[in-house]
């Protein structure tokens, strides 16, 4: 598995070099200085889990927020390790996805807990069990997301326990979100079950398996996209099938991540009148998680029962 993010800019020698310049630089958005609880996510998906929990009572870093850019080319700053230095809670995707995480703790003296939303997941476990490959994008999972905000509530507390009762409160209201969410989900069932659809990566699987969708592609391909490896022509033939022969209702793909072979995925897609849904790994601006991931079902279902 590909770990999507860089962190060439601060590994070896040079990560020492940028800690022995970091006081002397300006103040990382993490060091809430107002007795606020300062916090730092990976991606801003877990930074807005933070905040739907810890409310009024934190400050959110999210190291990777841009949803027009790449997420695979991030590259930590010293700024970046400053932020984690002075962390009360680090919250991370794991499972290889944020491994520049791994990284940035391991150069720094920070004291901070440390949620592992895949550890917290149980995913890695079940895909061990079934001999499965690991799906690491759980923020796709609801299920994850409700444990992973349980033991972001657990993590606050313990750093606040003057703020325990807060971020219970608030923890209450956002697991109330997450299940009308889960409600929606298997509502949507009745009308997508075996429904075909086709992703140029396993981003979107938790979610299109939720609500009883097909994955058709064919493994090579999402493998070979997500690992940035070329795509062999009979598996790009194989994949361009499905869509010259109506095998899919719709194209689920990550719009942030592209290449010549999913354009030409993409072109076959809208050539055949095949539905098209983009996703991203992170918040669009403007949206919160739930926001964001009830468009992503209400798309998603739109473009399979169309």
């Amino acid at each position: 598995m590909r770990s999507p993010f860089r962190t060439a800019a601060l590994t070896g020698a040079s990560l020492a070099v940028l800690l022995s310049t970091a006081a002397c630089s300006d103040s990382a958005d993490a060091d809430a200085g107002d007795g606020k609880l300062a916090v730092v996510a990976s991606t801003n998906v877990w930074g807005s889990v933070v905040e739907a929990v810890g409310g009024d009572s934190v400050t959110v870093t999210s190291l990777i927020s841009d949803p027009s850019a790449d997420p695979h080319s991030f590259e930590a700053s010293t700024r970046t390790q400053l932020a984690i230095s002075r962390a009360d809670l680090i919250v991370e995707n794991g499972g290889g996805y944020d491994d520049f995480m791994d990284t940035l703790r391991s150069n720094s003296d920070t004291k901070a807990a440390v949620v592992d939303a895949v550890d917290v997941s149980g995913k890695e476990d079940e895909a061990d069990a079934a001999d499965e490959e690991l799906n690491e994008h759980v923020w796709y999972d609801v299920e994850s997301v409700k444990k992973v905000a349980d033991r972001v509530e657990s993590a606050l507390a313990e750093a606040d326990p003057d703020g325990a009762d807060t971020f219970a409160s608030n923890n209450q209201a956002f697991q109330g979100e997450l299940d009308a969410l889960l409600d929606e989900e298997a509502g949507a069932k009745a009308s997508v079950a075996g429904a075909g659809v086709a992703i140029t990566e396993p981003v979107p699987l938790y979610l299109t398996e939720a609500v009883g969708a097909e994955n058709k592609t064919p493994e090579d391909f999402s493998e070979a996209i997500e690992e940035g490896d070329d795509v062999s022509p009979a598996v790009l033939q194989e994949t361009l099938a499905l869509f010259t022969g109506k095998q899919v209702a719709a194209l689920v793909y990550n719009e942030q991540t592209t290449g010549s072979e999913t354009e030409q995925v993409l072109k076959a897609a809208r050539d055949n009148g095949i539905a098209v849904v983009p996703v991203t790994e992170t918040l669009p601006a403007g949206k919160d998680y739930v926001s964001w991931m009830r468009a992503n079902l209400d798309a998603v279902v739109a473009a399979l029962t169309s």
